[in-house]
Order: structure tokens, then C-alpha cells, then sequence
């Protein structure tokens, strides 16, 4: 009775809206926290503020690099090798010549090593008329490549412990959450000793909202995390991404890879470029969204849940997801437009990747992150059973450990191949003494 009166009156409220020609979303005054409680205001840009949850222990002199005969050096070394051809009729080739580690955190979702050569059709190729060709049974003459990628770099890919002084933990959550989403996450690395930093997206949680849709496409959106990375940045940073987020944790690991130590991408799907709908019902003027502002939030409501109980219900409040304008949620859905961010794109990336996925998703399907599994160099994908798109409120404690895992984990020394053996010098033949004869013997 109370969803269905809430619904009503959010219904009636847009109508009105609609008759009276009154904004719906007025820019509300950003809320003061006390920066003693781990809260801080950054201006990325001038007028534009965001809201940051920065909490960590006590910074601690980072320790002296190890000599260069130490065996720890060698340790987690990683050969990263890597051919990339791209060819005009939208074909792509990935082939890995160098061997990757032993993949020890994965799971029932395939093997740890990616295949040594991948072939994507990119895009169909087309005819004289436009259309598609049908493909024929006939061998296709060799095609001169378009494009070739090369990578060859090595890589030290270590454990992140907790109160390591170079080691921060980015949290970057999608549309329509807020930094609250991952309390549980920040509270668990908190204890554990970790630096964490966490945002909240422009229009969202308590950073501003600005009234212009060219403030939330993707490459505004983009900046503003690159201003808050660079601002926290230290020499091995994670960053943890969920939905949209995934893809700002590209752009940022694909911008820094030498910043970036690891990658994990939460139901974030891919590897394809980011494209607004055109048939969405995001594209609706916003008084018309604020109409059915009630029925879109019951709507994610069932859909980012397994279960939508009142415990649901309770989570989806606290994590102040899907709690934005509508004027903020139709920018952001038609400002997702990415074309360089595309499968070459997340295949050149050599950092370790995540990807956890909760299998009652029906935002991003499966399908997806098996394919982001499989165009990435060094990917590991879990699977959660009882986990949908907010997997990380459903399933704080699950999430919290596969994460810790991988914080932990680190490749195991590539074995020195075997030396050619060497010819060991024969020795001198020894002279043997000569038999006495009988003549010569003392006669008894």
C-alpha cells in the first residue's frame, strides 16, 4: 500500500509539473559533512564540486626499494606480448606471444591463460548495396591489414596489502548511485588498513549538479575522475568500478598504465564502445521521465535485485542508488557516447583485470563480461550465483573477499628456461703401468 501511494503521488506531482511548466530538478545546496568524518569538497573545475570520501590510516614512510640482487625483484614480473591486426573488412586478430601467468584465482568460468590467438568479427562487411554479405563456403584471399599493434613490456605485478604507503583504492560507482553504495566495501579496507577514495559523480550524492547537459557526457565525466585520481593518486593504485564506472576505470588504466597497478570491473559488461539508445525511454523529455520517475525506480528496483524484499527495498535507499533528477538521468544516459573505447581499445590494456559478475544481471548479461574476459590480456572472471546488478549491497561479504583476493595476488615467478648443456672436458687418459714380467720379477 505505501510503494503504491509513494507511486501515485510521485505520478500526480510529474503531471502537474507537466501542466505548470515548473523546472523538476532545482540544484540543491551541497550538504555540509564534517571533513573530520572523512567527507572533503574538490573542485574539478570552476563552479563544478565533488564530493569525495577519502579515509585511510596514518601516513607511513614507504619502505626502501630492495637491491637489485634481491630475488623479490624478479618476483611478479610479467612479459606482457601482444599483436594486435586489424584488418578493413572489420576482422581482428589478437594474438599472445608471450606466455601469461598461472591464472590462481580463477574460477568455474574457463581456463587462466588467454588463448594464444583471438579472431573477432568487428563488423560485418558490407556489399556493393550496403547490405551484409552472406559469408560463403569459399576460402577468402588473405587481406592486407589495416592496423597492427604491438606491445612488448614488462610488467611487476605485486600484493597490495593493507597500510603499504604507495597502495589507494579508487571506488567509482555508475548511474544513479553515490559513494554510498560502497560503504560496506570502504568500511572492510578501512579496517584492513587500506587508503580509499571514493566519489560521487557530478549530479549525484551530494557533488553539484549543473543544469547543462554537455556537464555529463562521458568525457566530462572522464575529466572530472582523472582530476580526482591525479589529486590522490601514489605509485600502485586499484581502481574498482560498477556499471558506468567500469568504464571510466578503462579510460583511467589505459591513460596511466604505469600508475595503475590493478583493475576490477563489477557487472560492468563490454567490450564494446559506449553508443546512447535510440530507442530509449531516457530520450523522453524530462517533465515526462519525472511522471514516471515512480515507475522507473520500481522498475531498477526489480531489475538490479534478485530478490525485492523490504531488506532490498531498505539497501536501495541507504546506497542512494537510483536517487538523481530526472533532468541528471536523461543527460547521462544520451551523454554515453565513446567510440575510441572500443575492443582494440580494451585489448591493448596489460594491467590485471577482475571481473566479477552477478548472474541474476539484468542490466548486463553474462555474455558480455565472458567477452571482456576474453579480449583482455590477463582477465579473471567470477561468477556470483545469488548476486544481480547491485551485487555489492546484496553480497557485501562475497564481494569483499574476491576483492581482497586478488589485493593479494600476485603471478608466480616465470621459471628460467633450461641452458644448452655445456661439453664437459673429457679427461686425460692416465698411463698404465707396465706388467712386470716374469724375468724381470725378484725370483722367490
Amino acid at each position: 500500500v505505501t510503494s503504491g501511494h509513494t507511486m501515485l503521488t510521485g505520478v500526480t506531482d510529474g503531471f502537474f509539473c507537466c501542466l505548470l511548466g515548473t523546472p523538476p530538478n532545482v540544484v540543491r545546496p551541497l550538504e555540509s559533512v564534517e571533513s573530520s568524518d572523512g567527507y572533503t569538497f574538490v573542485e574539478v573545475k570552476p563552479g563544478r564540486v565533488l564530493r569525495v570520501k577519502h579515509a585511510g590510516p596514518a601516513p607511513v614512510p614507504a619502505p626502501p626499494p630492495p637491491p637489485e640482487d634481491d630475488p623479490t625483484v624478479k618476483a611478479g614480473l610479467v612479459r606482457c606480448q601482444r599483436r594486435i591486426t586489424v584488418y578493413r573488412n572489420g576482422r581482428l586478430v589478437v594474438e599472445n606471444l608471450g606466455r601469461a601467468p598461472r591464472a590462481d584465482l580463477q574460477g568455474r568460468s574457463g581456463s587462466g591463460d588467454p588463448p594464444t590467438a583471438l579472431e573477432v568479427e568487428l563488423a560485418e562487411p558490407a556489399g556493393g548495396d550496403g547490405r551484409a554479405t552472406p559469408s560463403s563456403g569459399r576460402r577468402r584471399r588473405p587481406r592486407r591489414p589495416k592496423r597492427t599493434i604491438h606491445i612488448d613490456c614488462e610488467k611487476r605485478v605485486t600484493s597490495c596489502k593493507g597500510a603499504q604507503a604507495d597502495v589507494v583504492l579508487f571506488f567509482i560507482h555508475g548511474v544513479g548511485g553515490s559513494l554510498a553504495i560502497w560503504r560496506e566495501q570502504l568500511d572492510f579496507f578501512v579496517r584492513l588498513g587500506y587508503e580509499v577514495v571514493a566519489p560521487d559523480l557530478a549530479g549525484h550524492g551530494a557533488s553539484s549538479a549543473p543544469q547543462v547537459a554537455a556537464a555529463y557526457t562521458f568525457y566530462a565525466l572522464a575529466e572530472d575522475m582523472r582530476a580526482i585520481f591525479k589529486r590522490y593518486a601514489k605509485k600502485r593504485n586499484v581502481l574498482i568500478g560498477h556499471s558506468y564506472g567500469v568504464s571510466f576505470c578503462t579510460f583511467l588504466a589505459h591513460e596511466y598504465p604505469d600508475l595503475v597497478h590493478k583493475v576490477i570491473m563489477i557487472n560492468g559488461g563490454g567490450p564494446t564502445a559506449l553508443e546512447p539508445s535510440l530507442c530509449s525511454v531516457f530520450n523522453m523529455p524530462t517533465c515526462v521521465l519525472h511522471c514516471l520517475w515512480p515507475c522507473l525506480a520500481w522498475s531498477f528496483l526489480k531489475a538490479g535485485f534478485a530478490r525485492q524484499g523490504a531488506k532490498e527495498q531498505q539497501l536501495l535507499k541507504e546506497g542512494s542508488a537510483f536517487n538523481v533528477s530526472s533532468f541528471v538521468l536523461r543527460a547521462m544516459m544520451s551523454g554515453q557516447y565513446w567510440p575510441e573505447g572500443d575492443e582494440v581499445y580494451h585489448a591493448e590494456l596489460t594491467v590485471p583485470v577482475l571481473l566479477v559478475h552477478g548472474m541474476h544481471d539484468k542490466f548486463v548479461p553474462v555474455e558480455e563480461d565472458q567477452r571482456m574476459a576474453e579480449i583482455l590480456l590477463l582477465a579473471f572472471l567470477k561468477l556470483i550465483e545469488e548476486g544481480s546488478h547491485m551485487v555489492m549491497l546484496e553480497c557485501p561479504e562475497t564481494v569483499n573477499t574476491l576483492l581482497h583476493e586478488f589485493l593479494l595476488w600476485e603471478p608466480e615467478p616465470e621459471a628460467e628456461a633450461p641452458s644448452e648443456p655445456q661439453p664437459q672436458p673429457q679427461p686425460k687418459p692416465q698411463p698404465q703401468p707396465k706388467p712386470q714380467s716374469p724375468e724381470s720379477g725378484d725370483e722367490k
